[in-house]
């Protein structure tokens, strides 16, 4: 795509979101455009690898939207060993991707915690310190943080899905296990424990508004947020938010949205990781690399073991059920070249965000390995 200059300000305001995430034709390509140009004059074209090891669909939680939401009757519940673990973290070392994502439904035991703390441990060991570490396991208090820090982890994600507390409230259960505040709460906890931080928000739920969203991506720049993860959201029929259903946009129109909420979040916060997610290609077997074309520069190619990814399901008509890890690898890293983008193997891809900032504490057993980018 021929780089465009936009006429929206470098910073866009409230109002400015509001326009650009609703825009078409020609305006829409020159949001691209800038939002493509931005990422590569302030962080360059690399594209980096994340191993997404979805380790268990137990969960303590009930969100209203989720398939593997503790109520869901429906859903095969699965636990990974820690060898199949530790054998998709030797696949990702081996396939030089620098990084690997733990991935899994929510818990706060200690049987827990304490198998999270040894298996960061154990991916460390075979992988000679050089597997970066990203967890996604939910609210936990500053103690596991900090356990889970100093056994390796240095990025975490934990996704708020939306920065507006009503609405937060309308795609939760009443009880005090889905608690907004105590899902900021964590986010910054997080950043205090000296993690690089990631959240996200999912995109065209049923009551949500394009004010809303622009209000999202407020939040997150001024969360002082280093890394995103958001898609569109899809509906999963075992869930009580199917009801709703009727409600949501097009499927495509969700993914223009999601599109959108990508370049225009490039545009606030021109040096964090975004994510290409799976939902955007659960919509189109495109969506993923038009996410790259336009300013994303994550992938996580899904490393989980077949005979378990299917009963993983977020959302339903989840992309890749059939498809191994090794063919996973292949298509994706031939799909990032086909955006024009180039593969950085080798390297834990840190958010230069987060480089830029002041110092924060850290535990000192594992601020030598988040101070070592590649291998």
């Amino acid at each position: 795509m021929e780089t465009t200059t936009s006429p929206a300000p470098a910073v866009p305001d409230r109002d400015t979101l509001i326009r650009l995430l609703r825009c078409t034709g020609k305006e829409e390509e020159e949001l691209y455009a800038r939002s493509r140009e931005l990422r590569d004059r302030t962080i360059g074209n690399g594209v980096y690898m994340r191993g997404l090891i979805e380790i268990s669909n137990l969960c303590i939680k009930d969100c209203l939207y989720c398939g593997i939401r503790r109520s869901n009757r429906q859903a095969r519940r699965y636990d990974l060993s820690d060898d199949a673990i530790l054998s998709a973290a030797a696949f990702a070392h081996r396939n030089r991707y620098g990084s690997v994502v733990l991935q899994g439904g929510e818990r706060q035991d200690e049987a827990f915690i304490a198998r999270i703390e040894r298996l960061l441990q154990k991916i460390k060991q075979l992988s000679q310190g050089t597997l970066g570490i990203t967890l996604s396991l939910g609210e936990q208090t500053e103690e596991t943080y900090l356990r889970w820090r100093e056994a390796g982890a240095h990025r975490y994600l934990l996704r708020i899905e939306t920065s507006d507390e009503s609405l937060y409230r309308r795609i939760h259960p009443d009880n005090p296990r889905h608690d907004f505040h105590t899902r900021l709460a964590c986010v910054r906890t997080l950043q205090r424990c000296g993690y690089q931080t990631g959240t996200g928000v999912m995109i065209g739920l049923p009551f949500q508004t394009v004010e809303n969203l622009a209000d999202d991506l407020l939040f997150l720049r001024d969360m002082d947020i280093d890394m995103v993860g958001m898609g569109p959201y899809l509906e999963h029929r075992e869930t009580p938010l199917w009801t709703e259903r009727h409600r949501l946009l097009p499927p495509r129109e969700r993914l223009r949205l999601g599109l959108h909420m990508i370049a225009c979040l490039r545009l606030l916060m021109p040096d964090i990781n975004i994510a290409a997610t799976t939902a955007l290609q659960a919509i189109e077997p495109a969506g993923r690399e038009k996410a790259l074309e336009i300013g994303a520069n994550v992938i996580m190619p899904n490393v989980t073991p077949l005979t378990n990814r299917a009963d993983y399901q977020l959302y339903e008509n989840k992309p890749g059920m059939d498809e191994g890890a090794e063919e996973s690898t292949r298509k994706l890293m031939e799909s990032v070249r086909q955006s024009g983008c180039e593969i950085q193997l080798d390297t834990w891809g840190d958010s230069p965000h987060f480089s830029r900032k002041a110092p924060v504490r850290r535990p000192e057993a594992s601020n030598a390995q988040a101070q070592k980018p590649t291998r």
